[in-house]
């Protein structure tokens, strides 16, 4: 396991399972969950439920990822920054 990995227990539909995923990736659900007024475990089993097959942990980080990048698309929208606009520059923009 990478040394980077932080892994948890959690328990879905009755059974009990180990997620292991980086601190920055538990970081970003927890702010999720926290911005949908929803507990860890119970955003864990929406991402689960909702998961085209694979590992949890996968599913997790697609999920985090996909939740960033639409609030991304959100500022971009708001702040009318040109969507070719490099990362780096829109993020000079914001500034």
């Amino acid at each position: 396991m990478n040394p980077t990995n932080i892994k948890r227990s959690i328990v879905l539909n009755g059974r009990k399972t180990s997620v292991s995923l980086e601190h920055e990736f538990w970081d970003g659900l927890r702010e999720i969950a926290a911005l949908q007024n929803t507990k860890l475990t119970g955003l864990v089993q929406q991402i689960y439920q909702g998961r085209n097959g694979g590992n949890l942990s996968s599913a997790i980080r697609v999920f985090v990822f996909n939740h960033l990048r639409s609030q991304t698309a959100e500022a971009q929208t708001s702040q009318r920054i040109p969507p070719e606009t490099p990362v780096v520059q829109r993020r000079l923009q914001r500034h």
